[in-house]
């Protein structure tokens, strides 16, 4: 068999990644990876980070990435047993790719979506999701939209994953109806957890 032109070799080596899921059923299974312009596996120490501050059984949980990616979030949510779990993605390789994954993996409750996180959201029946994954490129104006149309499809005692590249305060948050309940910068990831925010008692 003829040898690849190391050029060739290099393109190939580029063209993708690899993300591991972390915990669960699955537990070190290795991902490949298409790479894109603004796509950023969240990292295994956020990730980790994460399903400690949720739980690591979420068993019963119906969880929406909206905005997928590589899928690592919803991966490890389903590795941990989640009932219902739909990843969002709007390009049609990295979509593709997240169905072929599901289909190797036997991963019944993962429903791959193409299309836009946002209107996902939109879409949502009123509190439907336990957990709601917001990892958008950060490149973009996603973050508000995706913060507002996140409050009606979340269940009343579901938690909001906000990834950016800067910490959201409470202060900003508020108007939106999120209360911030964890914070964790690592390097240049600010993850967030959030809660719907609580009425004051009259």
């Amino acid at each position: 068999m003829a040898r690849a032109p190391t050029s060739a070799k290099r393109a190939a080596a580029s063209a993708s990644g690899e993300i591991r899921i972390i915990g669960g059923q699955w537990r070190r299974t290795r991902l490949q990876v298409l790479q894109r312009p603004d796509l950023r596996p969240t990292p295994d120490r956020v990730r980790e980070t994460l399903f400690n501050w949720l739980g690591q059984d979420l068993a019963g949980w119906r969880c929406l990435d909206a905005f997928a990616g590589s899928g690592a979030l919803g991966w490890e949510a389903a590795s941990r047993g989640a009932a219902e779990v739909r990843m969002v993605e709007s390009d049609a390789g990295l979509a593709q790719q997240l169905r072929e994954q599901g289909a190797k993996l036997g991963a019944g409750m993962v429903n791959v979506v193409r299309g836009d996180g946002v209107a996902a959201l939109k879409a949502s029946a009123p509190g439907h999701w336990h957990a709601i994954f917001l990892d958008p490129p950060f490149s973009g104006a996603w973050f508000e939209p995706a913060l507002q149309a996140s409050h009606a499809a979340l269940a009343d005692d579901g938690y909001l994953y906000l990834e950016a590249p800067q910490a959201w305060t409470a202060e900003a948050l508020a108007p939106l109806g999120w209360a911030l309940h964890r914070h964790l910068k690592a390097g240049a990831v600010h993850a967030h957890l959030l809660t719907k925010l609580r009425p004051e008692p009259a």
